[in-house]
């Protein structure tokens, strides 16, 4: 935390130490403007502010970030679940523009939307090469989604494999500031 502000794990898991990150200090906002109602909800009475993030504070009081409070999954045994972090190595994969994690049927399911234009240039040689097999080239996108699918599945703990990957066509819709509407999705 930067100077005069105080961070706290409210209600802490007891195994993994994660829980809602609050905060407080002079930076922290007294309050919405003639909203008390919505001020209730973020700020407690005596100035922490809920931040709806989840983390854990380490022995030296440095801040790890696991991801949303809204956008977690509990997993089948009752594990937390990250779709951020598991986005965060789906999005470092070559040909992967953005992603979206999310709970289908009990089973995680990525929602990948690809550099198509990285993706034709790679593989052009395959269009016009056997232009009588137009499938080739359909082929080697779902053998790179299955790669991508090896790929995540080796970084992410055993409970936050990926089930499915299924590719997104278009661009995901989103807000002002540039995040992924995750409510259109799930």
């Amino acid at each position: 935390a930067i100077e005069d502000v105080e961070l706290i794990i409210n209600n802490p898991d007891s195994k993994t130490g994660e829980g809602e990150i609050w905060a407080r200090g002079p930076n922290v906002m007294k309050g919405y403007y003639k909203e008390p109602e919505m001020t209730a909800e973020v700020l407690t009475a005596d100035g922490w502010f809920r931040t709806g993030d989840l983390g854990v504070l380490d022995e030296n009081k440095n801040l790890f970030i696991k991801g949303r409070l809204k956008n977690m999954i509990v997993g089948a045994s009752g594990e937390n679940i990250y779709p951020e972090e598991i986005e965060s190595v789906i999005n470092n994969f070559r040909f992967v523009v953005e992603s979206l994690v999310v709970q289908q049927k009990g089973k995680l399911v990525a929602l990948v939307h690809l550099n198509m234009e990285e993706l034709e240039k790679k593989y052009l040689h395959l269009r016009q090469d056997m232009a009588d097999k137009a499938d080739k080239y359909e082929e080697r996108k779902q053998e790179l989604l299955a790669e991508l699918q090896e790929y995540v599945n080796s970084q992410v703990s055993k409970f936050s494999q990926i089930n499915r990957i299924v590719r997104q066509q278009v661009p995901f819709q989103k807000t002002a500031t540039l995040k992924i509407k995750r409510y259109l999705y799930t």
